[in-house]
């Protein structure tokens, strides 16, 4: 008889295997013989915990934004882009798939997303397995849920912000030559491919232009004029738009609802319109408005807490300080210059602002666009702006903006540059456009009554001066310039001539530009600056013309005269001779006066 232990048979051993306890004392037995006591009962295991419900289990996954929650799953999702979808639709229906597809447009239009679809529509099979490429592909397929997921092994998706190099693209390249493993194409998803390098475009040309038959390129960027020529020339292009602001609206509403959010349709339209026609930035603003939203009104959104959200409630400092300057009040538009500054608010940033008042003033004029503002209050203001102000009055408000932009970006101190440049437009608000002014000179023209010489006195108060051109050349040869006077005599045609303008054109023959000679002897001559333009077209006949019409017309008279005709009637070949020139012809100034010969 042996002093072992006695220990189970190894099928029952394997049947019921033992505790922890039961090893642990058969152990001790072994090493230092059985023990006085049998070892106690194992205690009976603790009862599971209770499985928590499946609404906590829910609650307990990772929150997924708004913007990836909704990402669209099929073309009918996506908004915005019929004209897009009607082409692939037919390019699928028609089998005339190019190789090849480019989605350009702003960020969050959906050029990823659409990728994405057609990869689905290309390789969908159906729930039967039997399908072939479709418009409507059906999401429950192994290869639309494989996509969908991200995990599909023949649709590759890489970043070309962060692989950029030859090296990456020559990956593709070695990739390329072998088939799909089990999808009907083998398809490359490149997202921002504007990042690639010059040489790893280059690289990608060749690969890009004779591709298998079973690989299909699909291309997003944001830049697409970074894109070689040799590149956009390969690839079918597509434009995603940006979204309007009423279908952004809807689709918000749309979203609302099913997250069971309520929400005022003023605050959907104020973030639809902050989206700028993106629809990732209006699902995170949106995301943000529902966070946002206080829980004692049970999460509404409202008007109120987007726009103090979004910073508008700044709208109707920028709606006063635009109405002081059409006002015309200085004390009230300098408090509102200091109350934003002291808010935070750049000089620059604060121009910009009044500049896209006016813009929205500008067009609400000739397009009637200023349902667009974000809030009623800015709307109305806006059309009554655009009621009151004339369209040179806005264009005029623009230019002095402009420029006081400019002036502010430049400046040493831009609070102080922004104040002088707001008090330019202050001033200048109630000054006539220049049409307005011509009609109104060209009335006071028209009645007889000019500005005064001063220039600077109320319409009416003397008469237009008038000038002599024969006596203001006088003037130039009397102060010692003969040559202009000359010049002015013999070769300048007077189209306008005003105290302190000269508008004139040169006479034919003379084909230098006398204005700044002239400028400088009027000046001398004058003791005034004068404006002198010269110009193309026909004006007075100069001195030296108007002497010589004068002289052929007096020869003419005297031809006419009876006597000279008989005397020409009796020596045909008879001439009539000047004065001096008969001197000449006498010997000197001694000769005979006033003779003919014959």
């Amino acid at each position: 008889m042996s002093d072992r232990p006695e220990v189970p048979d190894e099928e029952e051993f394997l049947e019921t295997p033992p505790s922890a306890a039961e090893l642990e004392a058969a152990g001790q037995s072994s090493m230092f013989g059985a023990p006085a006591d049998p070892p106690a009962a194992p205690p009976p295991p603790p009862a599971p915990p209770p499985q928590a419900p499946a609404s906590t289990v829910e609650a307990a996954q990772p929150y997924r934004v708004l913007a990836r929650k909704y990402r669209p799953q099929t073309f009918s999702e996506l908004i915005g882009q019929e004209p897009m979808v009607r082409t692939l639709a037919n390019a699928i229906e028609r089998d005339r798939l190019a190789h090849a597809f480019l989605m350009t447009g702003v960020r969050g239009v959906g050029k990823t997303s659409t990728a994405r679809l057609i990869a689905k529509a290309l390789n969908c099979v159906g729930p039967d397995g039997q399908g072939g490429p479709t418009i409507d592909p059906c999401g429950k397929c192994e290869p639309c849920v494989a996509i969908a997921e991200g995990r599909h092994i023949d649709v590759i998706e890489m970043d070309a912000a962060s692989h950029t190099g030859v090296d990456d693209v020559r990956e593709i390249i070695e990739a390329v030559r072998y088939a799909a493993v089990s999808a009907r194409y083998k398809i490359y998803i490149i997202d921002e491919v504007h990042m690639l390098s010059r040489n790893a475009f280059n690289a990608l040309l060749k690969t890009l232009e004779e591709p298998p038959a079973h690989v299909k390129f699909l291309f997003a960027t944001t830049e697409v004029d970074k894109l070689p020529v040799t590149v956009l020339s390969r690839t079918q292009r597509f434009d995603l738009r940006r979204i309007p602001t009423p279908m952004l609206q809807q689709h918000f509403a749309s979203i609302c609802r099913q997250e069971g959010v309520e929400a005022e349709a003023e605050a959907l339209h104020m973030i639809a319109s902050a989206a700028e026609g993106s629809v990732r930035d209006g699902l995170s603003i949106l995301d943000q408005a529902i966070a946002h939203a206080d829980l004692d009104t049970d999460g509404k959104v409202t008007a109120e807490r987007v726009r103090d959200m979004l910073g508008l409630a700044d709208k109707s400092a920028r709606r006063r300080l635009f109405g002081a300057l059409l006002e015309g009040d200085p004390q009230t538009m300098l408090a509102e210059v200091d109350r934003q500054y002291s808010l935070g608010v750049e000089p620059l940033a604060l121009l910009r602002t009044l500049m896209d008042v006016v813009h929205r003033v500008a067009v609400t004029q000739v397009g009637g666009a200023g349902a667009d503002a974000p809030t009623q209050e800015e709307r109305q203001a806006i059309e009554e702006w655009a009621d009151r102000l004339s369209a040179g009055q806005v264009h005029r408000l623009w230019q002095l903006l402009l420029k006081g932009h400019d002036e502010v970006r430049g400046a040493p101190d831009p609070l102080v540059s922004a104040q002088m440049a707001l008090l330019r437009v202050l001033h200048a608000a109630d000054m006539p456009d220049p049409g307005t002014l011509a009609k109104q000179l060209g009335e006071l023209a028209a009645s007889g009554v000019g500005t005064g010489g001063n220039g600077g006195s109320a319409p009416g108060t003397a008469p237009v001066a008038k000038v002599d051109w024969a006596e203001l050349c006088e003037t130039v040869d009397r102060a010692g310039m003969l040559r202009v006077a000359g010049v002015m005599r013999d070769w300048i045609r007077v189209i306008e001539l005003a105290p302190g303008q000269l508008t004139f054109a040169p006479a034919p023959g003379f084909s230098d530009d006398p204005s700044p000679e002239l400028r400088d002897a009027l000046l001398k001559a004058t003791g005034q600056r004068w404006l002198v333009e010269r110009v193309e077209g026909e004006g007075t006949p100069t001195l030296r013309e108007q002497a010589e019409a004068a002289k052929a017309t007096e020869a003419e008279r005297i031809r006419n005269t009876p006597l000279v005709e008989a005397a020409f009637a009796a020596f045909p070949d008879a001439e009539i001779v000047e004065e001096a020139e008969a001197s000449g012809r006498a010997g000197g100034p001694g000769g005979e006066k006033n003779w003919s010969r014959a």
